[in-house]
């Protein structure tokens, strides 16, 4: 497999953003722009990567963390050409040269494949698409035989290369031995001044090398964002794209055009998601599972024929098989609940573990705790977990019975089988089997006469 250098631009400001953060860090579908690249471009394999960074370089570098990739500097910002030049130095000479561009999110790996497999030491590749509007886009420009023999920017262009549909997308595929040759004689002789990577094109034929195109047939795949109503548009073409795939794997959306995956999902079979829900990180539903509307899951796996019911929020957790959650629940970090375990609505429950068959069916929190088998949790109930400064533990073992308005005091453990009376407060320990109660004595008054307001007279007149 040969190796494949990609040159990643990235330096452009994105001023049509009207955003004080770089345009390739703009998020769609959850990653940003410029991530969704170097993600791509990985899948090919045998890769390195130079990312030319410009304006907002260090907060580009940050974003991209710890992945394998070398930053070059672009101070000035003038042209794809002289982009492609400051990464130059950094390229294997054996190589092939694959630019891409950071604000094109969705270009897919078999259609980079295709374009660098069109390449080889005595030929270049360029990457085109007929689009519908092509105003603004470079155009293809063929010869009477079908072969391409220039690119012509939109600025540059004739009223009759204009009417050409077929674009150049930017992306091309050029061994570096040839692209050192051709870079230093690129001229600013256009409309806009600058180093244009296109005329690449004429170069190599001048030279003798063929220059050869691979199509792509979705425009929108090879589309690139510059303001917000096209980072809109690739957005819902992302989702729709993915909604396609899960409907087509067996998966019932009850509207595609309402479903957001901002991560990876894998189903199991004859899952059921309604409307509104979003999908974000790893997410794994087990076969059986039904998600209700307006729900949002991060990282979390879902056990078979558990239920989520309309407005809940899980995240980071783990959820055994036959669950009942919701709605209006949140499950947050940490959480792990065994089989058959439920948590209603408005219950709040965070890095705790819930046993099997277990219940908190009502406006409850449940904070840094451990509960058995056959536990039930009355209405109302409070782990008082936080002391301002330090998280404690609440253990409570199987078949443990909390009545409702209880506040569970951590450090507190509750044996097997002990009962607790509703309305206390348990500040100890509990032991197997015991009745705890915990709660001031009423006491009733006759005669009680409720407070009423004094109403105020209006003065007499004189």
């Amino acid at each position: 497999m040969q190796t494949i250098n990609v040159v990643v631009l990235a330096a452009g400001k994105g001023t049509r953003m009207y955003s004080a953060l770089p345009k390739v860090l703009h998020k769609l579908a959850g990653r940003s722009l410029l991530q969704h690249v170097l993600d791509t471009a990985a899948q090919l394999g045998n890769t390195t990567t130079q990312i030319v960074i410009g304006h907002g370089a260090e907060q580009v570098q940050e974003s991209v963390g710890t992945q394998k990739v070398n930053f070059v500097l672009q101070d000035k910002q003038l042209g794809t050409a002289h982009a492609v030049h400051q990464a130059l130095p950094h390229l294997d000479q054996q190589a092939m040269a694959l630019v891409l561009y950071g604000d094109v999110p969705l270009v897919q790996s078999s259609t980079l494949e295709k374009l660098v497999n069109a390449a080889d030491q005595n030929s270049m590749a360029v990457l085109t698409c007929t689009v519908a509007n092509p105003a603004g886009l470079g155009r293809i420009v063929r010869d009477d035989k079908g072969d391409i023999c220039a690119i012509v920017e939109d600025k540059d262009a004739t009223a009759a290369q204009k009417a050409i549909r077929e674009i150049n997308t930017g992306m091309m595929a050029i061994p570096v031995q040839r692209l050192q040759q051709w870079l230093p004689r690129i001229k600013t002789n256009n409309a806009q001044g600058e180093y244009y990577l296109t005329d690449i094109v004429e170069l190599a034929l001048a030279d003798g090398c063929r220059v050869n195109t691979s199509v792509c047939e979705d425009e929108l795949e090879v589309a690139g964002i510059n303001n917000r109503l096209q980072l809109a548009e690739l957005e819902r073409h992302y989702q729709q794209r993915e909604a396609k795939k899960l409907l087509l794997a067996g998966v019932t959306l009850r509207d595609p055009d309402r479903f957001d995956l901002r991560g990876k999902l894998t189903v199991g079979q004859d899952v059921e998601i309604d409307i509104n829900v979003i999908l974000t990180g790893e997410v794994t539903l087990g076969s059986n599972v039904r998600i209700g509307a307006n729900c949002e899951l991060k990282n979390c796996q879902v056990g078979n024929g558990t239920i989520i019911a309309a407005n809940s929020v899980i995240e980071e957790a783990v959820i055994g098989k036959d669950c009942s959650i919701g709605p209006f629940a949140r499950i947050r970090p940490g959480t792990e609940m065994a089989d058959e375990a439920r948590v209603g609505n408005f219950v709040e429950i965070k890095k705790s573990k819930i046993g099997r068959h277990s219940k908190v069916n009502h406006l409850s929190y449940i904070g840094d705790s451990e509960l058995g088998v056959d536990v039930n949790i009355g209405a109302g109930t409070i782990t008082c977990n936080y002391d301002g400064v330090n998280k404690f533990k609440t253990v409570l073992g199987d078949n443990v019975f909390i009545g409702s308005n209880t506040a569970l005091v951590a450090p507190v453990t509750v044996a097997s089988g002990a009962t607790v009376g509703a309305g206390s407060v348990i500040t100890r320990d509990v032991a197997e089997k015991q009745l705890a109660i915990a709660r001031g004595r009423q006491s009733n008054f006759d005669g009680w006469v409720r407070p009423h307001k004094v109403t105020k007279q209006e003065p007499k007149q004189s």
